[in-house]
């Protein structure tokens, strides 16, 4: 088997790093392989195998985007045409960049290097001479590492000496453990056109596989994760130790240990997210849109806790310039490392509360435009809100305070359950996924008029509903996965609001993204590691 370089790297960082002041046995500052030896330090490897190597430390870091959340999960939103960017580190400003914009009056403005279009741009960084400056490094590298720190766990598991309850405790161990594979697999396969099945930690193999065998992979380690709650004999210690390896400052809000049956539930909506990301709207079939209803049906409840992050006052895991929403906020356009789309803002109904609680208006920012006009903009978002009770906010950098989601959540289910239901077609069943918009809408307080049973067409509530996930799950790093199915990153944008350099507002512009679909393999991944005999290709020839 060989060694993954961009594997050994995260244990390193995770040996020098701590989560929890009790993070190790051993050594409070050393939460390393070699500690997984007692319930305490598997519980401690747990911690930092996932929050460390899976969310932060990789060979390459840079401070400007920022580890996974701002990082990683921010070039989706950037080609989401969700946020802009003008900084240059790891061609940030490049890869959101739309190949043309074209304005009320005709007038039209190319990418800056044209004629290269995103395609020719990642096949000349995708190389392992570019190091930290290959965009497509950043996700593969955390998501591997994550996989090795769950091979790890899951081959420790049976070999611990658990004190009292240990078929419960070694059940919650490894379910926590394929849990996170599942995840990391499910992102692979969501964003990469190959990706590698490791069941051991600090190896790989060469023999790469296609996307949708990755996501398959993860649909299998997510079922092994329920397999193992449910053979917990006691509920209440299985979620006592998921309460010991998640930090203390993320188990506030939503973010507490889950029981097995919420488990399961946060397992039925990634499922449903999986099969639903991974096709175009116009391949899904009744059979595809029935799927997703029964596995969302089956998701997250209003009451369940589910995986989330904050941030906490030491810095330990993460600092508020750390999140992505850390890195939008500002009290002026541009005055943070992502700018808040025009095309994000223009999301919100007229009357909608949620901008008015979260989106601030300034001075237009337009910032460096040799480097193109997506990161124009005259909004910023809120921080913490304007002050508008009860009503959703999207941003904040007090310590703790804003609740970032990892996973899935309720109102990213229901909004599944809603467009299932739209693209099943009936009126009745139009009907039904409208209201699950309203009742979304007034769980963030939208303060919106009802849109259900007003005799809306199947055109305009697949639009409802196209806003408001825009809307709801922005600033996620599923936003990407959308633009992808509803076919915008090809077929463009029309009814566009756009800024030109001139601070001129068109709102009726046209934007062409000209986006890749699935990005190819890292070429800092395939130096080291090239595809042996019959490889899945590595490269997307799309």
């Amino acid at each position: 088997m060989k060694k993954n370089i961009l594997i050994l790297v995260g244990f390193i960082a995770m040996a020098l790093t701590s989560c929890k002041k009790d993070l190790a046995i051993e050594n409070p500052n050393n939460p390393t392989p070699n500690s997984i030896t007692t319930e305490n330090g598997i519980i401690s490897f747990a911690t930092g195998g996932t929050y460390i190597n899976g969310f932060r430390s990789v060979k390459y870091t840079d401070g400007v985007f920022g580890p996974f959340w701002s990082g990683a999960l921010g070039f989706h939103e950037l080609m989401a045409d969700v946020i802009g960017a003008d900084a240059a580190n790891s061609f940030i400003n490049q890869i959101g960049c739309p190949e043309k914009v074209t304005f009320d009056n005709g007038a039209s403005v190319l990418n800056p290097n044209s004629p290269k279009t995103q395609k020719a741009l990642i096949q000349q960084i995708n190389t392992n001479q570019s190091a930290g400056n290959n965009t497509l490094y950043y996700e593969w590298a955390y998501m591997y590492n994550l996989i090795s720190a769950c091979n790890l766990l899951l081959e420790k598991a049976d070999g611990i000496a658990y004190i009292g309850d240990a078929a419960s405790k070694k059940a919650a161990i490894k379910a926590w453990a394929y849990w996170w594979k599942g995840y990391a697999y499910s992102r692979i396969g969501s964003i990469y056109y190959a990706g590698l099945i490791n069941d051991k930690s600090y190896e790989t193999n060469g023999k790469y596989v296609t996307k949708e065998a990755i996501i398959v992979e993860a649909n299998s380690n997510l079922d092994k994760a329920v397999t193992q709650a449910n053979a917990a004999p006691s509920a209440t210690e299985f979620t006592a130790i998921f309460a010991k390896i998640i930090p203390l400052d993320f188990q506030v809000g939503k973010g507490g240990a889950t029981t097995p049956a919420m488990l399961s539930r946060n397992v039925s909506t990634m499922k449903a997210r999986n099969l639903m990301v991974n096709k175009t709207v116009a391949t899904m079939t009744a059979t595809d849109w029935n799927a997703v209803l029964t596995l969302a049906s089956a998701g997250i409840q209003s009451g369940d806790n589910v995986f989330t992050i904050r941030t906490d006052a030491v810095g330990n895991l993460y600092t508020s310039g750390q999140l992505l929403m850390g890195r939008t906020q500002s009290t002026a356009p541009g005055g943070a490392t992502y700018k808040l789309s025009e095309r994000w803002v223009q999301e919100f109904k007229t009357g909608d509360r949620r901008k008015d609680q979260n989106v601030v208006a300034g001075t237009p920012y337009i910032g460096q435009a040799d480097r193109g006009n997506a990161h124009f903009t005259r909004f910023a978002l809120s921080n913490g809100g304007t002050g508008i009770s009860g009503v959703a906010i999207y941003a904040s950098n007090a310590v703790g305070a804003f609740e970032m989601y990892a996973a899935g959540n309720f109102e990213e289910n229901e909004l599944m359950k809603a467009e299932a239901l739209i693209n099943l077609g009936s009126t009745a069943q139009i009907n039904q996924g409208l209201a699950i918009i309203d009742q979304v809408r007034t769980l963030q307080g939208a303060g919106l008029t009802a849109v259900t049973a007003t005799g809306l067409t199947q055109a305009q509530a697949r639009e409802e509903l196209r806003r408001e996930r825009r809307i709801v799950c922005a600033l996620r790093g599923i936003s990407f996965y959308d633009a992808r199915r509803w076919g915008v990153i090809k077929s463009g944008r029309t009814g566009a609001t756009i800024l030109s350099n001139a601070g001129v507002v068109s709102v009726n512009g046209t934007i062409d993204y000209n986006f890749v679909d699935y990005w190819d393999v890292p070429g800092n991944e395939t130096t080291y590691n090239p595809p042996v005999a019959g490889s899945a290709a590595v490269i997307n020839p799309n």
